[in-house]
């Protein structure tokens, strides 16, 4: 289930990945990361890719990919001052983007969401429950489908 992938040169697991980072950091990123993973439908990978740890399809079953890369749902990263949650079906759907402001309303929390990621500094500032609902709501062939209805169509 886990791959490895390649930072600064060398291929590094999941489990490496997290002990490379300060222990409160990679305590934090170790809940959500649970949280994910008991919430992931089947067929998805978790993998290090660059520097996040990415929830994605694998290119055998989705080859077709804008960047030639695997589609990712999710991934976690821990940049320097804060950490990351990338959730893309909320990029995707004004639907789930609605769910998910919602749960953090319910949650109490607010939902510090750049262009391209949740940003939180422990796992109590994220509605979990929110993010894992969606989550377990997108099997693979489900994103896949969606990933295929949004990509750009090659110009005649």
């Amino acid at each position: 289930m886990i791959v490895g992938d390649s930072i600064a040169g060398f291929d590094v697991t999941v489990n490496e990945y997290l002990a490379g980072l300060p222990p409160d950091r990679a305590a934090q990123l170790k809940r959500v990361r649970a949280a994910i993973r008991r919430a992931l439908p089947k067929g998805y990978q978790e993998a290090v890719a660059g520097t996040v740890i990415a929830y994605q399809v694998p290119l055998a079953v989705y080859p077709d990919t804008y960047n030639g890369h695997p589609l990712w749902l999710a991934a976690l990263a821990a940049p320097k001052t804060t950490l990351t949650l990338h959730l893309m079906p909320v990029y995707a759907s004004s639907v789930l983007l609605d769910r998910l402001k919602a749960g953090f309303a319910k949650a109490g929390e607010p939902l510090r969401m750049g262009k391209g990621c949740i940003n939180f500094k422990t796992a109590d500032d994220l509605a979990l429950d929110a993010i894992t609902e969606i989550v377990a709501g997108m099997p693979v062939k489900k994103w896949v489908e969606i990933a295929r209805s949004t990509k750009p169509r090659p110009k005649a």
